[in-house]
């Protein structure tokens, strides 16, 4: 193998790793250390002294292992280069954490246990979140505001800041005890959410990255119901995910083409998803203990239960939309409970739904704003805002299928 033969596979092979097991690497080295700065940067300089050391050697039989040996002793280098900034107990820590993290049994996956130690009541509760997806699952900053609907140049000053709280006011990210669980419990929820929907974008499952992220998000959540055998509203979130995962499949015809829900095939959903998902909607409902995901579970199984019976249950849908609308007044909750008031009464009302948060200023680059906005507009008789609408909902979709369905919704206005 020649050199430029050996730089492509070890970068080939670094980028799989790094897609694959950033998470879990970073989880190790901060389970114990509590520095997820430092967990970070050592783990980058092992991937670059990868990218030098692969080419000549031939890439190692466990490249995890490989890179975690680098980056603990980057993560020590760094530590004794600091001794005089750092206590000398707390050095000891350091070293000895690194060395004991591998037996910790705690938890069974360490990106979980960090996840709660991110969650810590210190840190800023708008931030939570996305500190778990850029430290613990990887996401950069743009991918993280997209989730947020923040500008990416916002999220990542946040994201600094953040980090730097953490450091000068030397907040504990220590893996919680038990009984302190259940206090983080929701923002846990939140990132393993966003980090399925970032997976879930890819709907022909193509993008290995993305379609081992929702996977993984649900395996998470799955994690997050044995820790917490009684919390609902895990049991919501999974269900949730399992309920959109079902239909993966479905979402795209023979020819790649997206197909809407409502032109689904239903014997291409997965059965066995759905059966699970709704067994739990069903235990967590037995808590009356109401929540955001299960109530979006709930949506989900409604719209489930409407394409297999063919029985129209949209004042049903409407109900639980205004209940989530009360739990999380967000804009993305709106835009779906105007289509559906459209759908039960007819597009005027949906329209008026609609404009009532006409008026949120996060929702100008937001795609599925533009497009329910085009869908209505069209469906009330004023073809040509639905043509500026559809304009714009095109420029800003990044699936060329979904455009391609857009555009040939625009073209039928003329007809």
């Amino acid at each position: 193998m020649n050199e430029d033969q050996g730089g492509a596979q070890a970068r080939s092979t670094a980028d799989a790793v790094a897609r694959r097991s950033y998470g879990k690497l970073v989880a190790f080295l901060a389970a114990r250390t509590r520095k997820v700065d430092m967990a970070e940067d050592a783990l980058a300089e092992a991937f670059a002294a990868a990218l030098t050391d692969w080419p000549q050697k031939g890439c190692p039989a466990n490249p995890e292992a490989w890179l975690l040996t680098v980056a603990r002793r980057k993560f020590l280098d760094v530590v004794r280069s600091q001794r005089r900034e750092i206590a000398s107990d707390e050095m000891e820590s350091i070293a000895e954490g690194l060395v004991a993290a591998e037996s910790s049994s705690k938890f069974p996956d360490q990106r979980l246990g960090l996840m709660f130690a991110c969650a810590h009541p210190a840190i800023d509760a708008a931030i939570r979140a996305p500190l778990m997806l850029q430290a613990v699952l990887g996401f950069d900053a743009a991918r993280i505001a997209s989730a947020f609907l923040i500008a990416p140049v916002t999220m990542s000053q946040r994201l600094v800041r953040a980090k730097q709280k953490i450091r000068l006011a030397g907040i504990p990210l220590r893996i919680p005890e038990p009984e302190e669980l259940r206090d983080r419990l929701e923002t846990v929820l939140d990132a393993i959410y966003a980090a399925f929907s970032e997976g879930w974008i890819d709907a022909s499952g193509t993008d290995v990255a993305r379609r081992e992220l929702a996977a993984e998000a649900i395996y998470l959540c799955r994690l997050v119901t044995e820790l917490l055998p009684d919390e609902p509203e895990a049991m919501g979130l999974l269900a949730l995910m399992l309920f959109a995962e079902s239909r993966r499949h479905a979402r795209r015809d023979a020819q790649g083409e997206y197909v809407p829900m409502a032109a689904q095939p239903v014997e291409q959903w997965n059965a066995s998803m759905i059966h699970e998902a709704e067994a739990l909607l069903l235990r967590a409902s037995g808590y009356t203990l109401i929540g955001r995901y299960q109530l979006e579970a709930a949506i989900q199984s409604a719209h489930v239960a409407r394409r297999i019976t063919a029985r129209p249950n949209w004042n049903e849908v409407v109900q639980l939309y205004d209940a989530l609308l009360a739990f999380s007044p967000t804009p993305v909750v709106a835009i779906n409970r105007a289509l559906a008031i459209a759908q039960r009464d007819n597009p005027a009302a949906g329209f008026a739904a609609l404009e009532e948060v006409a008026a949120d200023a996060r929702l100008t680059e937001y795609q599925p704003w533009w497009a329910a906005r085009a869908d209505l507009l069209a469906r009330t008789g004023k073809p040509e805002q639905a043509r500026h609408a559809y304009d714009i909902a095109i420029g800003l979709e990044r699936d060329e299928s979904v455009r391609r369905f857009l555009e040939k919704r625009q073209t039928a206005l003329a007809r």
